[in-house]
């Protein structure tokens, strides 16, 4: 009986070790919320698909608000990334297009932080006319800057053939080529010197007149944001049945750790990053 206090001792430092030893999730802040989408349902796929894959934890900032100015809770905040490894823009907010406001969304970046970017949010913060092609260092390009592309609409929803351009890269390698549902296929008006194309989607649709068009464009790239932050943005990503298709999950997810640098060459997770 008197061996009973150090076996026990023995264990309480055992167990306290093995929880010292347990690596530490990424933490990731996930922005919704605005006009057009899902978000409701898309906030919760997201945020069980990545920590269904990932040793990570999602938090969320969500509006239920379905204009294109969603009151989301980060304006006004430029240090509401703070604590997090990552931050995953999905929202809305096309007419948000306050200068100081898009600043304190950007500062986090600006700073390090890393981003991922989905379907909508290329169309967020848009300072000035949309359409107009960026200049490097005015308000208009900053968010372009920050994405690396420039995108301005889509065309009518239709499956898009998606194809990784280089299969043997660490975000490619062994994810296959898939076609989607019908899709919002965004344009690119211009790829950015510092981003790196990964994936490409090719779309038919029919004008009234019955004759088809083929658009072929990039839906899927990195950026190095101020030479410093890395940024992986996606355009796919606008219906439900593609967000919770387990393709789709599987290259955010990859997006996730090459934007944290917990991306191994061969696609597969650094130690820790997995479950």
């Amino acid at each position: 009986m008197k061996l009973l206090p150090s076996l026990l001792l023995c264990a309480g430092l055992f167990t306290a070790s093995s929880q010292a030893q347990s690596p530490k999730p990424i933490r990731i802040l996930l922005i919704t919320g605005g006009c057009c989408h899902d978000y409701a349902k898309q906030k919760d796929i997201l945020k069980e698909g990545i920590e269904k894959r990932l040793n990570a934890e999602v938090v969320q900032v969500h509006t239920d608000d379905k204009s294109t100015k969603p009151p989301l809770s980060i304006y006004g905040n430029p240090d509401y990334a703070q604590g997090f490894d990552l931050v995953i823009h999905d929202e809305c907010a096309a007419s948000i297009d306050d200068e100081a406001v898009v600043r304190g969304v950007l500062k986090p970046h600006d700073e390090g932080i890393p981003g991922v970017n989905l379907h909508c949010a290329m169309h967020c913060y848009r300072i000035g006319k949309a359409g107009d092609p960026v200049e490097l260092g005015t308000p208009h390009g900053l968010w372009f800057e920050y994405l690396g592309l420039q995108s301005t609409g889509h065309g009518p929803q239709e499956p898009i053939a998606i194809t990784h351009i280089d299969k043997n890269s660490a975000l490619s390698k062994n994810l296959p080529d898939w076609s989607t549902v019908k899709e919002e296929l965004y344009n690119n008006i211009r790829v950015f010197d510092t981003a790196t194309p990964v994936a490409r989607g090719k779309q038919i649709t029919k004008a009234k007149d019955g004759t088809e068009k083929e658009n072929d464009v990039v839906v899927a790239w990195t950026n190095m944001h101020k030479a410093k932050t890395r940024v992986f943005s996606t355009t796919v990503g606008h219906n439900n049945a593609t967000v919770e298709d387990d393709r789709y999950l599987d290259f955010v997810s990859r997006g996730v750790l090459w934007a944290t640098d917990r991306l191994n060459a061969d696609g597969t997770a650094k130690a820790g990053a997995s479950k």
